[in-house]
């Protein structure tokens, strides 16, 4: 594992630290989590018994990376400056962070903790094995309920299991409809698709004027979970339904296939290469070097296009028959692990402080993301800084997550990744009915 650790120590003692993540989340105004952090904050919530000052705790954290060493963003400066802050204001405990590429992250974390050896707190991809397991503290037991609510109400669900929350949300991001202005004004095409049908047409209007991709369709491994729920939502479906059963092989799921492989794949609308094996690092590449007409997109993407001098359009996501009512939300998870000699009132003084408003702005203004609370989200919203970002802030209260609270969502999207593809060439009914019998396995209902 390519993880670093680096001991932080106490005041007056040489150290330093690290870490990483991202997430959102909407709820009650004012009182949010900058404010109630006001660090007399060595008392924990419902009721626990306060810290001793003479009593010195260390809190080991594993935190993913966001950014690259390379490049000089790593999120390691990050989490220094806001541990080496904590302390100064709370000289008895000592915050020990780790920080791991995403490509190591989650592994290490359970390593650690099948070994007996769970760090304090997490900052990864899931964390709901671990809640169903009885190994987390709850959102009640670490903050205080103004805090609680300020999450975004879609990410406090996302990160409940049985209506209690787990999962803390980090940060967050939405997805859009992305599209090349000029290669849309060279095909004659005056504005954005908003339904299924008018983006066919524009695709077949790029294709004739020699756009290689008209629409960018990456089903590959990378992230084919996200291009496919944002198809399902356009056409009214999804992964689960109203009680977070499985629903693979709903009506509106096999619609929005049968449009791609009759409509576009079929057409030859998606370039010449298989979308069932294109991953979005490569048609995001593309769209940066100007031979994509259209796709779906995150805040990233569209600073990177701007940089490319890619003149973007960005508009809600098309639907069947209008724009679509919602669209894919993305989280990341922070998590506090239950230790035997009790670092709750450590935990949770530490959390609430990475949780300000002022701490969790720096990150996501570090790594263009979106914010997990409603205090940041109006932020934001008012910040004329983030005109770029507005438009993905308004996407996030309705955004649709991954079944994160569902332990077997970890081996269902696997299973996404690997056969979704085959939708856009055999029989659509039949791939999404394989995928249902496999989750309704994973579930036992």
């Amino acid at each position: 594992m390519s993880g670093m650790r680096v001991q932080r120590r106490r005041l007056g003692e040489p150290g330093r630290g690290r870490g990483r993540g991202p997430g959102r989340r909407l709820g009650a105004a004012a009182a949010g989590i900058g404010t109630a952090l006001a660090l007399t904050a060595l008392s924990g919530c419902s009721g626990h018994t306060p810290l001793s000052k003479d009593k010195d705790v260390t809190l080991h954290v594993v935190a993913a990376d966001y950014g690259d060493a390379k490049t000089g963003n790593s999120s390691t400066g990050y989490w220094d400056s806001v541990a080496d802050a904590f302390e100064k204001d709370n000289p008895h405990i000592t915050v020990d962070v780790q920080v791991v590429d995403w490509d190591h992250v989650d592994d290490t974390v359970d390593s650690m903790v099948k070994a007996g050896k769970a760090p304090d707190i997490a900052q990864i991809g899931s964390y709901a094995d671990y809640a169903a397991k009885g190994l987390l503290y709850s959102a009640d037991d670490l903050f205080t309920i103004s805090q609680q609510a300020d999450f975004l109400s879609s990410l406090a669900a996302a990160g409940s299991v049985n209506r209690v929350q787990y999962g803390l949300p980090w940060v967050s991001s939405s997805r859009l409809f992305f599209y090349n202005k000029t290669l849309f004004a060279n095909a004659g095409i005056k504005k954005a698709p908003a339904t299924w049908d008018e983006l066919a047409k524009d695709a077949r209007k790029l294709k004739a004027d020699g756009v290689k991709e008209p629409y960018g369709l990456p089903l590959g491994t990378e992230e084919a979970q996200a291009e496919t729920l944002m198809w399902m939502l356009g056409a009214g479906g999804g992964y689960t339904d109203t009680v977070n059963d499985y629903t693979f092989d709903s009506a509106a799921n096999v619609t929005a296939f049968k449009f791609l492989k009759n409509d576009l794949v079929g057409k030859g609308l998606t370039g010449s290469g298989d979308p069932a094996t294109t991953n979005r690092r490569d048609v995001f590449a593309d769209f940066l070097a100007g031979k994509v007409g259209m796709l779906n997109g995150h805040p990233t993407l569209l600073a990177q296009a701007k940089a490319a001098h890619i003149d973007v359009g960005v508009a809600p996501l098309p639907g069947l028959k209008g724009p679509a009512n919602d669209t894919l939300g993305v989280a990341d998870w922070m998590m506090a692990f239950k230790q035997k000699d009790d670092h709750l009132d450590a935990d949770s003084a530490f959390l609430r402080y990475v949780y300000s408003a002022q701490n969790s702005r720096k990150f996501l203004d570090e790594y263009g993301l979106l914010p997990v609370t409603t205090s940041v989200l109006d932020q934001m919203q008012a910040d004329p800084k983030e005109a770029d970002m507005r438009q993905f802030l308004v996407q996030l209260p309705r955004a649709v997550f991954y079944p994160v609270n569902k332990t077997s969502w970890g081996p269902v999207s696997d299973q996404v990744k690997k056969t979704i593809g085959k939708a856009v060439h055999g029989d659509p009914a039949q791939v999404l009915n394989s995928l249902q019998r496999f989750a309704v396995s994973q579930t036992g209902k």
